[in-house]
């Protein structure tokens, strides 16, 4: 058996905590959207009793049990008693830890796929229940269109599609690691955007109400870490954006415009300055 699964890259419209639970993991007020940047993962059932294996045509991700596609196949087949050989091969599009969810989606793209293969009839809610267990993003990547993330990332409730806008995705030259950016928030001092507020111009499809309620509560915290997210969303702001900022704990920025002549113009511009940028759109 044989199937092919798009994972979207995905960036974050709002993203706020609001504390941090006693388990150490933090608790999520988000906005996020998916984009037509993906990955592509097929998934092959063979005759190799119980053995996962992972390829991929990128260096720079692991192929063993680090992997969070691999984590996903191994959660599934031990859950519903799979003795299959599952192949696993991964075509990459999107940047490695960038924070937009590349790993998380190829999580994703996994659990669709065999809850299809093997007619498991798992709802998306259910799917996103067994994703949580590899990743907080996994979830949301279940569904992977416009929706409001609560909780530890498990609570998705999804939104109207988004008014139309480009994006200009934006990674410069660095990696950086969710789990101390985490370790670094005080919480006593961070400056909280009014996701509400972003939610109820999402809703209403309001571009302008959606750009300038815009915020990402760690944009400070990695800022510090890397300068250079805060000169590329400067710059993507002085090149004429519409809105900008972080997505995720970084270190990608993204600006987004209404018109794709400025959009054009903004990503021939910072391509002076980094490489790695994409023209994309909201799925």
């Amino acid at each position: 058996m044989r199937i092919v699964e798009k994972a979207p890259a995905k960036i974050n419209l709002g993203l706020d905590t609001p504390y941090m639970h006693d388990d150490g993991l933090p608790e999520w007020n988000m906005v996020m959207a998916s984009v037509d940047l993906a990955d592509y993962v097929e998934i092959k059932t063979n005759s190799n009793h119980g053995e996962i294996k992972v390829e991929s045509d990128s260096v720079f991700i692991p192929n063993d049990q680090r992997n969070l596609a691999y984590q996903a196949a191994l959660l599934v087949t031990k859950r519903f008693h799979i003795n299959d050989g599952i192949m696993i091969n991964i075509i990459k599009h999107i940047p490695v830890s960038a924070g937009l969810g590349g790993g998380s989606s190829d999580a994703a793209a996994v659990l669709r796929g065999l809850n299809k293969l093997y007619h498991l009839n798992l709802s998306n809610q259910e799917l996103a229940t067994l994703g949580l267990q590899v990743d907080s993003d996994v979830p949301y990547c279940i569904y992977s269109r416009t929706a409001k993330v609560t909780g530890r990332g498990e609570i998705i409730e999804t939104m109207p599609k988004l008014p139309s806008m480009w994006i200009v995705i934006v990674k410069p030259k660095i990696s950086v690691s969710t789990p101390k950016i985490i370790q670094e928030i005080d919480y006593d001092h961070l400056v909280h955007p009014n996701i509400e507020r972003l939610l109820a111009f999402t809703r209403v499809g309001d571009f302008s109400g959606i750009t300038a309620s815009m915020g990402n509560v760690l944009e400070t915290v990695s800022g510090k870490r890397y300068p250079e997210i805060i000169d590329i969303k400067n710059r993507l702001i002085n090149f004429g954006a519409d809105g900008s900022q972080m997505s995720g704990t970084g270190p990608t920025v993204f600006a987004i415009c209404q018109k794709y002549s400025r959009a054009k113009r903004i990503i021939n511009s910072i391509r002076g300055f980094c490489n790695e940028a994409y023209l994309v759109r909201p799925l």
